[in-house]
């Protein structure tokens, strides 16, 4: 039997069956209508973060020729295409943001005055969306366990899959009417410190049982201990030049958090800066007489123990013109798998690699090979004229896969091989997390294959990328056994100093195999502690042993040793190692007679790139009283307060009454000219930690 239904019952169950069906139809009409009725000169008066902003609209339009004008890393999937929320549109301005913060820190002119009024126009009007950026995150912290680099999208709307990318907040001021444009843009200097957990990002993968570092993975680094000359009285390391371990450094403190102790290489802290060291006299691809590097030496009181004595030991690279340096044949290698699909890895590797296609010449060649779950030739060597060329196969690679980094590097050898340079500059440079998880069957084998093309005249450079799984100490072993560098980029400005303003010293060797070997006057010297070079230590017979593997001095790079020595009869708080002294070896009378006023004598090797023999330099450092007026150079005291900050965000055993206030003096004091503003930079991260060390009460 059957009963008729009113129509009013049935227009009722249509109408919820359709919004059952489609929903998204429906709220696709609901927000066109709402954003179209709004005039094309205005700004809806009462939006929410809800709303959408048509591709259309003026905003939508200002904003996207600001994201293409100043390569602003946009990690809202289809961002200028289709439509976006007020949430997602604050998170792109606010990148656009950042980014021009991190230009105008280079140059104050580069971002145009009507281009700034367009972003502060933007800052007002979108205020309340950039402060959700920040606010909703405190809140959460205080009582979820949700990580700092949770984005707000994926917390506030969590049926949403789009990231993103990892950017502090930084408003821009309002401009005053009594001052420039230029003048009151907000400057590096004076941008707010960031707060722990104000990074916004992408979620972290959930950390292992015992362990607060998810999947990263860094090698164990002990302390250099103390060694009584009377018993060992050598010191032999190979020079480092890489720098990713500060960059690295710099990337968990910007995100609210210290590093992990593991993460922090003294050295490449150190050699992150350059030096005030005197040009080397003569060709760097000279003969015998002539010296590829120049080698300078300092002795002044150590700040965290005046006790002791602060040696420093620097080697300034010859610098290059850019019509003096040979052709390039260099062969990208991009990592495409599956763990690179994040806005701060193949899309930041995509812009990095085009500033430094814009700097290739006529002469330079490039090839672009790729690997994930197989490997595959993008592009063929192609002439740096053709820059058009090598932009659009770069704009072409999308991530996704498992991840066959042997078999890359394999075909990656092979290309460089078919180009081969006899006299030009051969290079392999890889870019990828590290999450090396298929190809070659072991890191032994990998690093053999990288050993022998090594020695066929093909090195090899290291770029990495990203956070929560990256690969530290994989990398850097490659880096080491490819005679090639080792950089970490975790922002398009990071790019810009690897492969542009250090594009010479980053690809063009001048010196291989470079060791250095000290011995110390016990009659001057107690005991003596290496600082940093950990992973860099050689045995003694190492050093005249051509067939030893060394680091490499590029064109221009600059680089800086520190040794801490105990003067003998010093009566220091420090505790020795326990040796008997030896019967049989001179005494420290014995070598005063010999040795005089010295207070150690540095060694150098090094092998011009085509020789296979190595050369020797040799300089002795006096043991000069140091008076109460002597002023340390500006270059030692950076190099000192660097090493400062490093002992103390490792808690190393040895930084005596080291702390942030010493680091903060010794780095203003060394400051010197800073043109580039990275020693600022290094200032604004001592306060940065210091602020974090006072929150979370650890590692004072």
């Amino acid at each position: 039997m059957s009963y008729p239904i009113p129509s009013k019952m049935w227009q009722r169950v249509s109408i919820v069956t359709l919004l059952l069906l489609i929903p998204s139809v429906g709220i696709a009409i609901l927000r066109q209508s709402a954003t179209v009725a709004v005039p094309a000169n205005q700004t809806p008066p009462s939006s929410t973060a809800t709303s959408s902003i048509l591709p259309n609209h003026p905003d939508y339009q200002a904003l996207q020729a600001l994201v293409q004008q100043y390569s602003c890393v946009v990690s809202v999937q289809n961002f200028g295409t289709l439509p976006v929320t007020r949430t997602e549109f604050a998170t792109v301005l606010n990148a656009c943001v950042n980014r021009s913060n991190e230009l105008i820190a280079t140059d104050p002119k580069i971002v145009t005055p009507a281009d700034m009024k367009i972003l502060q126009r933007l800052q007002s009007e979108f205020a309340p969306e950039l402060a959700t950026l920040k606010s909703p995150i405190d809140e959460l912290e205080a009582r979820s366990p949700i990580t700092p680099t949770q984005t707000t999208r994926e917390r506030t709307q969590g049926e949403s899959t789009r990231k993103t990318q990892p950017l502090p907040t930084a408003p821009l001021p309002s401009i005053r009417s009594d001052s420039s444009v230029q003048d009151q843009l907000v400057n590096r200097a004076t941008m707010p410190k960031p707060q722990a957990g104000s990074s916004i990002g992408r979620v972290a993968p959930e950390p292992q049982p015992g362990s607060r570092f998810n999947t990263e993975n860094y090698n164990r680094i002990e302390d250099n201990p103390f060694h009584r000359v009377g018993n060992d009285p050598l010191s032999t390391f190979s020079i480092d030049v890489d720098t990713a371990s500060y960059s690295n450094v710099r990337r968990f403190i910007n995100q609210g958090e210290l590093p992990p102790k593991d993460a922090v290489r003294i050295e490449e802290l150190i050699n992150y800066f350059t030096y005030n060291y005197p040009q080397p006299k003569g060709d760097a691809y000279g003969g015998q007489s002539q010296r590829p590097f120049s080698v300078t030496t300092e002795v002044a009181a150590a700040p965290w123990n005046p006790q002791h004595k602060l040696v420093q030991v620097g080697l300034q690279g010859k610098r290059l013109e850019s019509e003096t340096l040979p052709p390039s044949n260099l062969v990208f290698l991009i990592d495409v798998s599956g763990s690179m699909d994040d806005p701060n890895k193949l899309p930041l590797v995509q812009q990095s690699l085009k500033l430094l296609v814009n700097k290739l010449r006529p002469e330079d060649r490039v090839s672009l090979v790729v690997y994930a779950g197989n490997a595959g030739l993008v592009l063929p060597a192609t002439p740096g004229s053709q820059k058009s060329k090598i932009l659009a196969a770069i704009d072409r690679l999308e991530a996704g896969g498992s991840t066959a980094g042997g078999q890359g590097i394999e075909l990656a050898y092979k290309i460089a091989k078919q180009s081969f340079l006899k006299s030009g500059n051969n290079r392999v440079i890889l870019a990828t997390d590290g999450d090396f998880n298929v190809g070659v069957s072991s890191d032994a084998d990998l690093t053999r294959l990288i050993e022998q093309k090594r020695d066929q005249g093909i090195f090899l450079t290291v770029l990495g990328f990203g956070t929560g799984n990256y690969k530290d100490g994989k990398m850097e072993q490659l880096a080491d056994k490819g005679n090639g560098n080792y950089a970490y980029i975790d922002t398009l400005l990071e790019a810009k100093k690897v492969l542009v303003n250090d594009l010479r010293g980053t690809l063009f060797t001048i010196a291989k195999d470079v060791k250095i070997q000290v011995e110390f006057n016990p009659a001057k010297v107690q005991a003596y502690r290496l600082i940093g070079y950990e992973n860099r230590l050689l045995q003694n017979q190492d050093f005249n042993d051509d067939k030893k593997d060394a680091g490499d001095i590029g064109a221009g790079h600059s680089v800086t040793a520190l040794y801490e020595i105990i003067p003998t009869g010093t009566k220091s708080d420090v505790k020795l190692p326990e040796v008997d002294p030896l019967r049989y070896q001179r005494s420290g009378e014995t070598a005063l007679n010999t040795a005089g006023n010295e207070l150690m004598q540095v060694k150098l090797r090094y092998k011009l790139p085509q020789d296979s023999t190595s050369q020797l330099i040799t300089q002795t450092i006096q043991d000069d009283d140091l008076r109460a007026d002597q002023i340390p150079s500006t270059n030692l005291r950076f190099a000192a307060a660097v090493a400062t900050f490093g002992m103390v965000l490792r808690d190393s055993e040895y930084k005596g009454n080291a702390n942030y206030d010493l680091v903060m003096k010794l780095a203003t004091q060394g400051k010197g000219e800073d043109q580039e503003g990275y020693r600022g930079e290094f200032i604004r991260l001592v306060e940065q930690s210091r602020g974090l060390i006072t929150r979370t009460g650890s590692r004072e």
